[in-house]
């Protein structure tokens, strides 16, 4: 599979990717390298709160179902006798039932909203196309889930690269530290645990089917020069003020906040990282002012 193939697979994030700011540096992180800081946008001094919810909505149906599969439903839908428009609207009516279909506590608003984060930052950042979608599966009762909150594919530099994401999500005023604890540990275990779980699904329609080959060739250990690397993005409620004087004062106070945090992070957590496997961790931090009010927004808008 060629990179332009696999960028015909990727799934349009520009809308969303308008209302995020973003940049790299190492944030006083290890390893030390540059990692993504990240907030929601800002034009002028105003937050652009309402759209970055409504974009991350607007990109459910793409996170349940592949172009492929998508397509299949809307042909379905049309030879019942519906038009191209009425199809479209049934198919995000069929996408709203199954991402409501899970328990409507707020804990799980918050792990959709963290999870559908990762997955348009995953391709965003790192041009890696969803293997295997979470969503089908934690919608089936017959269905165990994986462990990853998302499994993403790319063929970069004659290189197989696997990218094993995981997403922690803290409402609870200022819980970075807590947070980032969580996202070593489970990313570590994801790690360790990912080659069973993907082989639950090599042979089911969760995967998107012009990949079901790499996940197979993967399982079997026939995908030759293959790297995993692993992605934690850590979305936590920041409570600390700064000045809004400006655009440009109020981006760079927040990601001076992000790096002030990384500086606070108890070093004798990468003690548990293989020297080899540290430089493959990526890490992606959201701080997110009033976040509480965001996943209530973000419930709303998803009919909870």
């Amino acid at each position: 599979m060629t990179e332009e193939e696999l960028r015909n697979m990727t799934t349009c994030t520009q809308m969303f990717m308008n209302h995020v700011h973003w940049v790299q540096q190492s944030f006083n992180l290890l390893p030390n390298k540059e990692h993504y800081g990240t907030c929601i946008n800002y034009i002028d001094r105003q937050e652009f709160r309402e759209e970055f919810c409504k974009e991350l909505v607007n990109t459910i149906t793409e996170w349940i179902y592949s172009q492929t599969e998508a397509e299949k439903i809307l042909n379905n839908f049309i030879a019942q006798g519906r038009t191209n428009l009425n199809a479209q609207a049934a198919l995000v009516d069929l996408t709203f039932e199954k991402f409501r279909n899970k328990d409507c506590r707020e804990l799980v608003s918050q792990g959709q909203f963290g999870e559908l984060l990762l997955f348009n930052l995953l391709q965003s950042f790192f041009s890696a196309v969803p293997l295997l979608r979470k969503m089908p599966i934690t919608t089936s009762g017959e269905m165990e889930r994986y462990g990853a909150d998302a499994i993403h594919y790319t063929f970069k530099g004659g290189k197989n690269i696997l990218y094993l994401g995981e997403a922690k999500t803290y409402t609870s005023k200022y819980q970075f530290n807590t947070a980032f604890k969580d996202a070593i540990e489970s990313i570590l275990n994801t790690y360790q645990n990912h080659r069973k779980e993907l082989g639950l699904y090599v042979y089911d329609s969760f995967i998107n089917e012009p990949l079901t080959n790499i996940a197979i060739a993967y399982k079997n250990g026939t995908l030759k020069n293959t790297e995993i690397h692993l992605v934690s993005i850590i979305t936590y409620c920041e409570n600390k003020s700064f000045e809004k004087n400006s655009e440009k004062e109020i981006k760079e106070n927040i990601i001076n906040i992000i790096a002030e945090r990384g500086q606070g992070v108890d070093r004798k957590l990468f003690d548990q990282i293989e020297d080899g496997l540290l430089p493959r961790l990526n890490y992606i931090v959201f701080p997110i002012w009033e976040l509480d009010e965001l996943i209530s927004q973000f419930q709303k808008r998803i009919g909870k």
